[in-house]
């Protein structure tokens, strides 16, 4: 761990140094090059900033309704015999739409049943085998104005029943 650490201290301004150096000796202007890409990231947060506000909210709202267990409870009836546990079925859900509240849904999988047991494992690589499929089509695509997502979410949603068939799979095989 402390390696990581010392390793981070040196390769972070190693970095900067690099990429300023490189800057520097092509004749770049540096520093206004770098306020002028900030100053257009500061613009794209605002614009995306609703859109990020909707999906919170909705994710909220699925939460403390209930709809989420309700939605396991009756999908888990039908994929228990084929081996797919109820209990992650929140989280691939959420998981479409926010990282950070999957990430509490996994956490209370791991309350419950344990991080090193099969359904913590299950979760865990789960989370790390999809995207979230709705945020990052809307920060995106309209950041860069895309209207026609042609065959964005159908190719989306595919890897993501992919990779969470495949984490059960696999985890169910470990």
């Amino acid at each position: 761990m402390k390696l990581l650490l010392f390793l981070s201290e040196i390769t972070i301004p190693l970095l900067i140094f690099c990429i300023v150096g490189y800057g520097l000796l092509n004749r770049q202007p540096v520093y206004e090059e770098f306020v002028e890409g900030a100053k257009d990231g500061f613009w794209t947060v605002i614009k995306i900033m609703p859109t990020l506000i909707g999906l919170m909210v909705a994710v909220g709202v699925l939460r403390a309704s209930g709809l989420l267990d309700c939605i396991a409870q009756g999908l888990g009836q039908i994929t228990a015999e084929i081996g797919f546990p109820a209990e992650l079925f929140p989280v691939t859900i959420v998981k479409m739409f926010s990282s950070s509240a999957a990430t509490g849904l996994l956490l209370d999988i791991y309350k419950e049943y344990g991080a090193d047991s099969t359904l913590g494992k299950m979760a865990s690589v789960m989370m790390s085998s999809t995207e979230t499929i709705f945020y990052t089509m809307s920060v995106y695509f309209m950041s860069v104005k895309v209207k026609k997502t042609r065959y964005t979410l159908a190719g989306a949603l595919l890897a993501t029943v992919a990779g969470t068939i495949a984490s059960v799979v696999i985890v169910s095989y470990m």
